[in-house]
């Protein structure tokens, strides 16, 4: 990637725009309050108007009496198709290019600036860089508004800033000279390969301090609720008291809103959130930064679907901010930007890693003529031996997850409606996944066989198993509806669905990765890197000189034996290139009617745009309908995004139901 944003030489396209777009001419829809005066001042407002082919910005009169209410960045209410709807005031202009008549702004709801420039700008270049409105994208960025919370007073924090310790950057190789680039202002760029005996919460509360010391902000964001309380707490605890916010989705609406406002104001300079943090409006901003860029709760569900590692990024580019993202496993995203040099790696070095990472044995469970076991004899004699907790990593959640002939192997199927039997618990009866109904006998279709057996067996299942195995240990659970963040010390089994592993202190004795088989046998592209990334985050749980034990294909483990997600990154990134997938190229799907994605295929996009289908949304659901995908070069991302936008417009102009439409989906 270039300096500038451009992806010419880099694997990311970071297409910016100017911070304020040209006015454009209003349509002869909107009703005239009165002729425009020269005198008259005027407020350019982006209106949310819901439509694809207004996504644009509109003048409108400022009434006298609103004068001095109306101001850059404030929500007001504007009659717009004869209705009155909300906007943003985006710029005061002493005249319009509007040749016609302009209406007067009908109401201010807040004389608040709580769209300041620089968000607007990064609001503009994500809903281009995801075929979006900005509309769409302001939703995202700005919160609903709390009366109450405008009048509340906040306490500032006072005394001086508390010392850079650097210590826990030291390990890396130039970690320390990173820190300190930060402390004088500067504006490195890095990815991060973190390691188990780090606490990341309290490195990156030391980066952030060092920026505050630059009398620069910070935005970080991390995955989930979960990970914001632990980061809360090492954040006040390096940072002190009233320093930083906390911006989740989450929040009540009261609390985020209050948030979001003393980082507007400028009452606070850092913002610790999920991925609601990244529009975050900090003043002066110096770092972003983003913890487990890979974690699949980053990617936004709403339109326009934007990932929050590419905000960040478009906004390190837009305000020449300094970067941050790290993890215990590396996505091919931040392998394309470290191997096109837009940023460098900080990592230690080989004999620091294979120190820190626990050793890793990897068994089929097999012996001399024997077939492989689910639990293997490693595991148990691992077991039996540790003096503190055990973490075992189970792949699916529930009791017997899925069935079949004992004597054939054929899935075993309701009478009814052909769906897959499961069993919930031991006590519970088999039923059918889909209609729900009771077998309480079952005959196979294919060889007559009456005996059940589960090929996929979860959580629940595996907890009762090593619970007659290990009575003395207390066996706990976590996954589903009951996620634990911790546990305490002490000898104790802790049964945990990926992304669901408790916290101990000091680090579990042993870490075993149960069925790793299934957690690559989805069908999509991220498959091996998710895979990969919920191994080494459970891995980085152990504690010092702790066991890990992974039952599997040797073959496809060696990342983890060598502790070695760099390379496991380098190379996913080479297999995307081969197949022309994300990062290395851009890909967007559209869902729509049958007809419509006929047309669409028949479209001329950019010059070298691959047109794929329309194929099956859920092959196995032919109701799921049909998808169209387009596949261009890296360099012509940005065209392709307009030219979508353009099919999108055109439609909303013509009142035409709309498209559903995904650039770089996290998942295909």
């Amino acid at each position: 990637m270039n300096g500038d944003g451009s992806d010419q030489d880099g694997p990311q396209q970071l297409a910016l725009v100017p911070a304020a777009a040209p006015a454009r001419k209003r349509t002869p829809k909107a009703k005239p309050a009165v002729e425009a005066a020269t005198s008259r001042p005027v407020a350019r407002v982006a209106v949310d108007t819901g439509l694809s082919h207004l996504d644009r910005l509109f003048d409108y009169l400022i009434p006298a009496k609103l004068d001095e209410l109306v101001v850059v960045g404030c929500r007001v209410k504007v009659r717009f198709a004869g209705r009155l709807v909300d906007g943003f005031v985006t710029a005061r202009v002493d005249e319009t290019d509007h040749e016609g008549t302009l209406a007067f702004i009908a109401k201010v709801v807040s004389p608040e600036p709580v769209l300041l420039p620089d968000v607007l700008e990064l609001a503009t270049a994500v809903a281009d860089r995801y075929a979006g409105t900005l509309g769409d994208v302001l939703r995202l960025a700005i919160p609903p508004r709390h009366a109450r919370a405008e009048s509340a007073q906040r306490t500032v924090a006072e005394g001086e800033l508390p010392q850079v310790d650097a210590t826990v950057w030291q390990t890396h190789t130039h970690g320390a000279s990173f820190l300190a680039a930060l402390g004088k202002g500067e504006r490195p760029r890095a990815w991060w390969g973190a390691l188990p005996s780090q606490n990341p919460a309290r490195a990156v509360a030391q980066a952030v301090l060092a920026v505050l010391h630059s009398g620069r902000g910070s935005v970080v964001c991390v995955p989930d609720v979960r990970d914001v309380a632990r980061w809360d707490a090492a954040f006040t605890a390096v940072l002190g008291a009233d320093r930083h916010v906390v911006l989740t989705a989450g929040s009540s609406p009261a609390d985020r809103y209050a948030a979001f406002l003393a980082v507007s104001r400028g009452q606070v300079q850092v913002v610790l959130g999920t991925r609601a943090a990244a529009f975050a409006p900090v003043r002066d901003l110096g770092l972003v930064a983003m913890w487990d860029d890979g974690d699949d709760l980053y990617a936004e569900p709403r339109a326009p679907y934007p990932h929050a590692r590419e905000v960040l990024l478009l906004r390190a580019t837009a305000q020449d901010t300094a970067l941050l993202i790290g993890g215990f496993a590396r996505t091919a995203e931040g392998q394309s930007l470290v191997e096109s040099g837009w940023c460098n790696e900080l990592v230690a070095d080989q004999a620091a890693r294979r120190t820190a990472w626990p050793r890793l044995e990897v068994t089929d469970g097999s012996t001399a003529g024997s077939a492989p076991a689910r639990l293997p004899r490693e595991v148990f004699t691992a077991v039996r031996a540790a003096d503190g907790a055990v973490l075992v990593q189970v792949p699916r959640r529930g009791y017997r997850e899925s069935l079949s002939c004992q004597s054939c192997r054929h899935p075993a199927r309701c009478q009814a409606c052909q769906g897959p039997l499961v069993q919930t618990s031991a006590s519970a009866p088999i039923v059918c996944r889909w209609c729900a109904t009771a077998v309480p006998s079952w005959t196979c279709a294919h060889c007559d066989g009456t005996t059940l057996r589960a090929p996929v067996v979860g959580q629940l299942r595996t907890a009762e198993e090593f619970g007659q195995a290990f009575p003395e240990l207390s066996v706990i659970t976590s996954g589903g509806d009951t996620i634990l963040d911790e546990i305490q010390p002490g000898r104790s089994l802790v049964l945990a669905t990926p992304g669901a592993e408790p916290h101990v202190a000091g680090g579990y004795d042993v870490v075993v990765l149960l069925d790793t088989w299934l957690m690559t046998g989805r069908d999509d592209v991220r498959v091996e890197e998710e895979a990969h990334r919920r191994w080494f985050n459970a891995l980085a749980l152990a504690g010092p000189g702790a066991q890990a034990i992974a039952v599997g294909d040797a073959a496809m483990l060696q990342a983890l034996v060598r502790a070695d997600p760099a390379g496991f990154a380098a190379r996913e990134l080479a297999s995307r290139a081969e197949t022309h997938l994300p990062p290395t190229a851009r890909l967007a799907t559209v869902d729509a009617a049958d007809d419509v994605l006929d047309q669409l295929a028949a479209r001329s996009w950019t010059p070298h745009t691959e047109v794929l289908g329309p194929v099956p949304v859920d092959p196995r659901d032919e109701s799921a309908g049909l998808r169209l995908i387009l596949r261009s070069p890296r360099r012509e991302g940005a065209q392709l995004a307009a030219e979508l936008k353009a099919a999108a417009a055109e439609r909303s102009a013509a009142k035409l139901p709309a498209m559903r439409i995904r650039v770089d989906p996290q998942s295909l």
